[in-house]
This record gives structure tokens, C-alpha cells and sequence, in this order.
């Protein structure tokens, strides 16, 4: 069954211009056309769309509001919004409904491939239930202190861009939210940004203000009673993971692009954590259950509760918000690399090692992985010989 995509605006010379960029694309994509958020949300009740591409402004149902209603009611459709870059108001509204913002005018090879991308979203996530809980995300929750940190800055007649950054890359949620932001063609930026501090550099204060504020494009995390699971725990993971994942690259290659991803899916790589703990909390504390009777790896607890990892939910979230291909791959398959099927060193070679090593040395958590992963997959990507000088950067780390 081909894609079906359905694109909203008031303007009927967008619709227009849309189709005629578009024609290419009529054998593959079942497309069609609303001219308000009223006849979008009536072609809806008729059959299932895989992507919705909307505009903001427009008479009656706005873009905000018209994915609000579609994430509620269509939580498998992928929400796009593509409009102009002058209406940043109304685009902190649909910061929690829209998976990705595209501004106006939009480059043909970049619309094709955005949407072709939400289209194959599938393949990472085949829990339909799962997929639809993930899809509804909006934020992802940030530890209480930091959140009132942030809070308390961004009220005060000094803040600064400095704190501001300093405080939400410590944060995984506050982190990735800024990242998908920053990295959207909507704000036009030439260059990919894998620093959560450096984009809120170049998001600014008046963008960040109001995200945190208004559009609570950050929410505050409370700790569920989960015997064996505590976001500090995971954050400081997580930050580890990324810290080590960046001095493995630093030592393999000269890329700053490949560096830069290894770093950020570290940070990123055990987000369907958070998910679970926050959105399925009761099938979350069964998988921690399990896994501490049964002596398993926490992943492989979660094959067996509920059929997928933490890897592929984080991944399809990341996904959904079109962060870079190479920082998805790292997270979906941090704990089987070998089935990614490079020959090569890549951000998920640099984020399964770290995150292997440092499991493995700590008491508290049994190794993710068995020695026959590591030696098969250090093998397919020829870099058996280099295990042992990662391990020295861990264990020098860790006597800092």
C-alpha cells in the first residue's frame, strides 16, 4: 500500500505549488490536499494517513491546534509543520503535538525526503500500541532540580545564555528537545548542531524563554516508585556513556561530525528509558523486576515483557523528531551492533563500547552484553585489536 500523506493549508496557490512539486511523486504517495484544519480533520475520519503536513496560520483551526487534535485522535500519523519563519509564536504552540518543523519556502529534495523518512518510521517500532505512546511524546521529563533551576534563570532580570546552556546539558530531556529544535530546517541553521549548550547559543534566550514557560516544551519529571530504576542514576549513565563515546572517536577518527554524533547518542542512547518509566510505568517496573530475578540484562527483560527494547522506543522517538541518521542508528542498536552490517568505525561503534565497558566495571548492574558480541562485532568492523585501548580510557577515567 503506497504512503498516504495528507498536506493542509489555507492559501489554495501553496496547495497548488505543492502539487506541482510533488507530481514526481503521485506513483508512490497516495496524496492529498485540505484547504483548512476542519477539512483535514473530516478527509481524517475517512482513512488513516501515515503523514500530515500542515501549515500554522490559518482561519478557524490552526496548525497548533489541528495536530493537537490528530495526536490525540491519529496517534500513528507523523505531524509535520511547514510554514513561514516569522511566526515563532505560533510554532511554540505546536512544539508538543509537531514531530518536525519545516519553514517556507521549502526545498523540494528536502520535503521528499523528510516525509519519506516519516513514512518508513515503522520499521523501527513493531508494537502498534507502543508506537502510538511514543508518538504522543512531547517532551521528555527532566529532573526536578534542574527544571526549577532552569525555571528560576530564565525568570531573572540577568539571565544568561551561558547558565541557561550550562544547566539543560546536564538534562537528557531538556537536551534532546533543543537538539530536534535547533536541527530543524525551520530556523535555517547551515550547520548541524550536536551540542546541547552551543544550541541554545544559537536558539537564544527569546526562543528559550518561552519553550520553557509557555510552551512547556520541558516537563518536570516525578520519580514512579520503581525498585532498581532512579533518573539521576540514568542521567549520570548517560552522561558517561557520552563522555567515553567521545574520547573512543577522538582516538578513531578525525571526523568532528562522527565525534560530535558518538557524544550525543551516548547522551541519548537509554531515552526509551525514560519513556518507559514515565509513560508505562507499571510494564517498566515488571521488566526491573524480571530482570533483577531472572540475573538479565535489563534489554533483554524488556524482549521478554513487552516484545521490543528501550533502543528501538528511544530511536523511534528520535526518529520521529528527525534527529540525524547516525545518532537513531547508535541508540536503536547500542546493545547489537553487529546488526547494523558496517565494516567501519561509526557514533555506534564508539556508543556500544562505552556503554559496554561501563556496565561491565560497575558492581551495581551486570554487563550488557557477552564477550561473544564484543569479539564478533569488533571483528566484522576490523578493530579487534583496539578493545583494549578503549577499556584504558575507561578504567583512566575512572581513576580521575
Amino acid at each position: 500500500m503506497s504512503p498516504r500523506v495528507l498536506f493542509v493549508d489555507d492559501e489554495l496557490y501553496v496547495l497548488s505549488g505543492l502539487r506541482r512539486m510533488l507530481r514526481g511523486q503521485r506513483n508512490e504517495w497516495d496524496m492529498q490536499f485540505a484547504n483548512s484544519g476542519s477539512e483535514a480533520l473530516q478527509i481524517l475520519t475517512t482513512r488513516p494517513f501515515d503523514v500530515i503536513v500542515t501549515d500554522m496560520r490559518m482561519p478557524g483551526i490552526d496548525g497548533a491546534e489541528l495536530l493537537s487534535r490528530v495526536a490525540e485522535l491519529y496517534p500513528h500519523t507523523v505531524r509535520l509543520v511547514l510554514s513561514g519563519q516569522s511566526e515563532h509564536e505560533r510554532i511554540f504552540r505546536a512544539v508538543g503535538p509537531a514531530h518536525q518543523f519545516l519553514s517556507k519556502p521549502c526545498d523540494e529534495k528536502e520535503l521528499i525526503a523528510t516525509i519519506k523518512r516519516a513514512c518508513s518510521l515503522q520499521s523501527h517500532l513493531q508494537n502498534k500500541s507502543l508506537r502510538n505512546v511514543v508518538s504522543q511524546v512531547g517532551s521528555l521529563p527532566s529532573l526536578p532540580e534542574l527544571y526549577h533551576r532552569l525555571v528560576t534563570e530564565l525568570e531573572s532580570d540577568d539571565a544568561s545564555v551561558e547558565r541557561v546552556g550550562a544547566i539543560i546539558e546536564r538534562d537528557l530531556g531538556m537536551s534532546v528537545k533543543v537538539l530536534q529544535l535547533v536541527n530543524s530546517s525551520f530556523f535555517g541553521l547551515p550547520q548541524h548542531v550536536a551540542c546541547p549548550k552551543h544550541a541554545v547559543s544559537l536558539l537564544g534566550l527569546n526562543i528559550i524563554r518561552p519553550l520553557c514557560l509557555t510552551a512547556a516544551a520541558f516537563s518536570q519529571y516525578e520519580e514512579p516508585s520503581i525498585d532498581g530504576f532512579s533518573l539521576n542514576h540514568a542521567i549520570d549513565h548517560s552522561l558517561a556513556v557520552a563522555t567515553t563515546a567521545r574520547r573512543i572517536a577522538n582516538m578513531e577518527t578525525n571526523d568532528f561530525q562522527v565525534t560530535d554524533d558518538a557524544f550525543i547518542a551516548g547522551m541519548l542512547h537509554d531515552i526509551g528509558k525514560l519513556i518507559l518509566a514515565a509513560k508505562l510505568t507499571d510494564q517498566f517496573r515488571e521488566i526491573v523486576a524480571v530482570a533483577k530475578a531472572e540475573s538479565l540484562p535489563l534489554w533483554q527483560a524488556e524482549m521478554q515483557v513487552i516484545g521490543t527494547t528501550h533502543a528501538e522506543i528511544g530511536a523511534h522517538l528520535l526518529d520521529l523528531w528527525g534527529l540525524p541518521i547516525p545518532i537513531v542508528e547508535a541508540v536503536a542498536l547500542h546493545h547489537r551492533p553487529i546488526e547494523a552490517g558496517h565494516d567501519r568505525f561509526t557514533p555506534l561503534t564508539a556508543v556500544f563500547a562505552s556503554n559496554w565497558l561501563l556496565s561491565t566495571t560497575n558492581s551495581e548492574q551486570p554487563g550488557e552484553a557477552q564477550d561473544d558480541t564484543v569479539s564478533n562485532y569488533l571483528k566484522s568492523i576490523h578493530l579487534a585489536d583496539r578493545f583494549g585501548a578503549w577499556q584504558k580510557v575507561v578504567v583512566d577515567a575512572q581513576c580521575v
